[in-house]
């Protein structure tokens, strides 16, 4: 593993590391993991070295604001989830540059699926794997998370982010600290019946996406529903996509959630049909304008 420090178009530091198969010279394809709201990149280290290991080139990085890419104080920091998908173009370009002619896959955990079509560097991607992400509209937030979401968007967020200066996740028990800038937008999106796209007007770029998508919709996510999924999935309107749901049962886990899927216990599981999916996704055919 190799740990570099990416810089933006508009200086942004973004941490990143890159995870090389035994042979980087005859990678199959390159693969970058992008994150949940939240979580560290170091979250898919294990399950980025198995990909290397499976003759993959793949990267991980932490958008601006959080993880590695977080500055001492997050007080008065700015930084929005447009920035998110311009750290995501970064990370793209410098993972495309040691590919070469590699085709370059991306696997969107939850938000990392929902960013793509944001992308300037979009036509890069060869196929998109998307791992319990779905609208994060909160009527299509499971019914459980809809009890409590009302009073998180409406009171925890306003009022946190007010006297904090940023969102105060981690003290909160939720989501993790986050950028001022990132939370107001996202409780905008959570807050709109289409999500992203209807909040920004940005029909046109997710229309524009071609590259082939499976998004794999866990029954016993705690966060994400089938039909925030298919809402997300129904968003990138022209590309050849399919719904595939896992249940734990099919793996002979108790549980996987939204988290679990890049947990070790799946190396045999998960991990293996991610492998097969990902060449599915080299077979799979573009759609065309």
């Amino acid at each position: 593993m190799e740990a570099r420090t990416l810089t933006t178009a508009d200086g942004a530091s973004v941490a990143a590391r890159f995870y090389a198969p035994a042979d980087a010279a005859t990678a199959r394809a390159a693969v970058l993991i992008g994150g949940a709201m939240g979580v560290r990149q170091g979250y898919y280290e294990a399950f980025a070295r198995w990909l290397s290991g499976e003759g993959f080139l793949v990267a991980t990085f932490d958008y601006r604001g959080s993880g590695d890419s977080r500055p001492r104080s997050l007080r008065g920091f700015r930084a929005d989830l447009f920035d998110w998908a311009r750290d995501t173009d970064t990370v793209i370009e410098a993972l495309a540059a040691r590919a070469g002619g590699a085709p370059l896959y991306l696997i969107g955990h939850s938000l990392g699926a929902q960013l793509p079509g944001l992308l300037a560097q979009r036509e890069r991607i060869a196929g998109l794997l998307s791992v319990a992400a779905g609208s994060g509209y909160w009527r299509d937030n499971t019914p459980r998370l809809k009890r409590t979401v009302l009073y998180f968007w409406h009171v925890a967020v306003p009022l946190a982010t007010a006297l904090w200066g940023y969102f105060p996740g981690r003290r909160l028990g939720k989501v993790g600290d986050l950028p001022r800038g990132v939370i107001l937008q996202w409780r905008r999106w959570c807050l709109h019946p289409r999500y992203h796209v209807g909040v920004e007007g940005v029909d046109a770029q997710f229309a524009a996406v071609r590259f082939p998508i499976v998004a794999l919709s866990i029954t016993d996510d705690e966060l994400m529903t089938e039909r925030g999924t298919r809402t997300l999935v129904g968003f990138y309107a022209n590309a050849p996509a399919r719904i595939e749901r896992i249940a734990p049962a099919d793996v002979q886990a108790r549980r996987i959630g939204h988290f679990g899927f890049f947990r070790e216990q799946f190396r045999a599981t998960l991990w293996q049909h991610a492998g097969r999916l990902l060449h599915g996704l080299q077979a799979a055919p573009q759609a065309t304008p």
